[in-house]
């Protein structure tokens, strides 16, 4: 029975070992011959990518017959020492702990160049990074930080199926330059991030668990539970306590329908209010060139995570709704309301106000819908890079607004008169949807403001490099497609 760990980790489209999976079966000449130290998943996929790129490839084991069923037959399995005498460039896929077991080869590897793959456990805020320890292990050879963002999966499959950036650091330019010429031939993107002080950063990398999601989830969960805790008190513990009334089964359903709605139109207000907070502090401040706040700064970077996490609640509030109906309370409060009709022998109940006003809630929330999915599409890095800026810029920003009105006028049909009856106001709190209502309405308020003439006068010309105190003579572009900058002298 064959060994289980020496099959490839993807098998090509015929069984066994031939070199008629991989696309290239020779090495191109002039290529420089590759090694690779280390024999595990990483090593195995890497040395599959550099074989089918054309490359040379030596693999370094510490037992040689037992890994030699596990790599391509274009690759030399040997020994470690004579794959780094062997080797022009040498990939160390080996763990950091394991680095100092390699200082033997100190004297083959002299020299040469040395890429760690490595990854550490945790994030390390204080250093030295894996790549700085290794670069003190061989001080005779140029060690460049790499590869360590891309997985085994990705090098099996190639770069097509995912990110084809690769971070490359090093203090040696010929030898990162070297590893860019690698990096290119298999497919993959080199992106030059300086120095080998910047490891530790490339290090951290991979082990960041959505950094820039913290604070849209957090806000979206603490609204959640905010307008659930609210709605359970109006709709269900108020009729409780005053009448003895039990509508628990709404919790499961009603509830969390009209608490999704609640926080997406919160979360999507969230996404425009600091755009306005930073134009009026830029009319406060008369320039543009003021640092905004720190905390300001974070929010505008991870408006698109407020807009993902908004655009969720919209549709499964959308699924919900539509699941209302399937109820068995659904079902006995129709047979109950058409009893009632029956008995109280009234032959019409056709309201007209009804009517329009669920036509309307139902309609401007669909618009509101189809608005956010292309908003959370456009958002796509795929899609994004297939538009120019001022496409993006017309979709975020006037449809993202449009949107934003939609969801609000979603609202407002939902409200309709109920803010004006008393017995809405159960507990002595509002309707629900008159909370929500506030923060939409200040963004919207806050951007028809800045549409005023002489505010978006003085606001684009802020943006065009005015400054209150320098007392610039500045005259802004009869259109548009001139540059705007007529006469400029500086005091």
């Amino acid at each position: 029975m064959p060994d289980d760990m020496s099959r490839p980790l993807i098998r090509g489209r015929c069984e066994g070992r031939s070199s008629t999976h991989l696309e290239a079966a020779m090495s191109e000449p002039g290529a420089p011959v590759i090694g690779i130290l280390g024999t595990g998943d990483f090593s195995r996929s890497l040395a599959r990518r550099l074989v089918t790129s054309g490359y040379q490839v030596v693999v370094g084991s510490r037992v040689p017959k037992r890994s030699q069923g596990l790599f391509p037959e274009e690759a030399e399995v040997t020994s470690q020492m004579e794959a780094a005498s062997q080797a022009d460039l040498v990939f160390v896929a080996v763990f950091p702990e394991h680095h100092s077991t390699l200082v033997e080869l100190k004297p083959a590897l002299a020299g040469k160049t040395l890429v760690d793959v490595s990854n550490g456990l945790r994030i390390n805020q204080e250093g030295p990074s894996n790549a700085e320890q290794l670069a003190d292990l061989f001080p005779e050879s140029s060690v460049v930080k790499g590869f360590n963002t891309i997985s085994a999966w990705m090098l099996q499959v190639g770069p097509r199926d995912g990110s084809r950036q690769v971070f490359l650091c090093s203090d040696s330019q010929q030898a990162k330059s070297l590893v860019m010429q690698v990096c290119r031939r298999m497919g993959f993107i080199p992106v030059d991030m300086g120095l080998l002080s910047s490891s530790l950063e490339i290090e951290n990398l991979p082990l960041y668990l959505f950094p820039s999601w913290h604070l849209p989830v957090l806000c979206t969960v603490f609204l959640f539970f905010f307008f659930y805790l609210y709605n359970f008190t109006r709709d269900v513990l108020q009729p409780y306590i005053t009448a003895g009334k039990s509508a628990f089964y709404k919790m499961p359903i009603e509830i969390v329908n009209v608490t999704l709605p609640s926080v997406a139109l919160v979360m999507l207000a969230l996404v425009y209010l600091p755009g306005l907070f930073a134009a009026f502090l830029q009319l406060w401040w008369g320039t543009k060139y003021n640092r905004f706040p720190n905390w300001l700064d974070r929010w505008l970077t991870r408006r698109k995570q407020f807009g993902l996490c908004s655009f969720l609640c919209a549709v499964l509030h959308a699924i919900y709704s539509l699941c209302l109906p399937m109820r068995k309370s659904a079902r006995f409060k129709l047979l109950d309301a058409a009893v009632k009709q029956v008995k109280d022998g009234l032959e019409n109940s056709w309201v007209d106000t009804e009517v329009w006003r669920m036509e309307l809630y139902l309609s401007v929330g669909i618009m509101a819908l189809g608005l956010l999915s292309l908003l959370a599409v456009t958002s796509l890095p795929s899609v994004a890079g297939t538009v120019n800026w001022r496409e993006f810029s017309f979709i975020q920003s006037t449809l993202g607004y449009c949107a934003l009105s939609m969801a609000t006028l979603h609202a407002v049909f939902y409200g309709w008169n109920r803010a004006f009856v008393p017995d809405h106001y159960r507990f002595y709190l509002p309707p629900t949807f008159l909370l929500v209502l506030i923060l939409p309405l200040t963004v919207l308020l806050g951007r028809l403001a800045l549409f005023v003439p002489c505010v978006a006068w003085q606001l684009r010309r802020i943006r065009r490099g005015w400054e209150k105190s320098k007392h610039i003579r500045f005259a802004l572009p009869d259109d548009e497609y001139h540059n705007g900058l007529e006469d400029v002298s500086n005091v």
